[in-house]
């Protein structure tokens, strides 16, 4: 393990020593809370080419929800793979809102992982919801976790262009769309670039998608219905500016654990 904190540190990353201790115990097929029981133990062959392989994996600066093939978030295990964004503890602040409100009915656009609605319908047993995606990959990542998370018969996953294949009416519309600008992509940490491109730029300013969401979304509301979407810590105004130019009322930007400006809300009227 020590070997693989300071591969993983010549790699450049941070949390060498955290991250060392969780693919040790991926390896010898431990909890990570439990590997201090077996640091005198002997590795099996298995054992250290699997340590090999995620290390190895982890020092190309693949993220480590990729490498573990999974990762927590909301306090459950979601499947990760290269075809579905990462989900960031920041976007637990989007989940949190969401269920502070009394919705039944739930869309998510762009689900990716499913992360955002499958957890929402995992803490509310009587909610239904639709996620859509673009990416045929992406929902098949989101219909896995459906199931693994026991939800899957409350659950519709639709390939649509955001509204595009979406029908109905709902009490709130959740998103966590792409909203890095394309100028800004070259700049961002390694790791993104093993991720979907799709799901993190807008190849514009970043605003793409909230604009058609402000737009679209009061077709697909319910009165007094919600919509509520993560946005980058500098783009909450102007978020906010779009729904209340497309007539939402009652708008509101929140923060997250950090203090950052990270969903916008709006109410819709009808």
């Amino acid at each position: 393990m020590r070997g693989a904190r300071e591969r993983l540190a010549e790699a450049g990353i941070d949390n060498a020593e955290w991250e060392a201790r969780r693919l040790m115990a991926a390896s010898l097929g431990v909890e990570p809370g439990r590997i201090t029981l077996h640091l005198h133990d002997k590795m099996s062959r298995d054992a250290e080419a699997a340590l090999e392989a995620l290390v190895g994996a982890r020092a190309e600066r693949r993220p480590l929800s990729h490498v573990l093939g999974g990762r927590m978030f909301h306090g459950r295990w979601f499947i990760v793979t290269p075809d579905v964004l990462d989900p960031r503890d920041d976007t637990e602040t989007l989940v949190e809102a969401a269920l502070a409100l009394p919705a039944s009915d739930v869309l998510d656009l762009g689900t990716g992982s499913g992360c955002i609605l499958l957890s929402v319908l995992a803490e509310r047993p009587g909610a239904r919801g639709v996620g859509t995606d673009l990416s045929h990959a992406a929902l098949e990542v989101a219909g896995r976790n459906a199931e693994a998370l026991g939800v899957g018969a409350r659950c519709t996953l639709l390939r649509s262009d955001w509204f595009d294949a979406v029908e109905g009416r709902f009490d709130l519309i959740l998103s966590n769309p792409p909203y890095i600008a394309a100028e800004e992509m070259p700049a961002l940490d390694r790791e993104l670039r093993h991720e979907p491109r799709i799901a993190l730029t807008d190849e514009a300013d970043g605003l793409s998608a909230y604009r058609v969401m402000a737009a679209g979304a009061g077709a697909h509301l319910r009165a007094g219905g919600r919509l509520m979407v993560e946005t980058g810590w500098k783009q909450g105004p102007a978020v906010a500016g779009l729904l209340v130019e497309a007539g939402f009322a009652e708008v509101a930007i929140l923060p997250d654990l950090e203090g950052r400006e990270r969903v916008v809300s709006g109410v819709w009227r009808g």
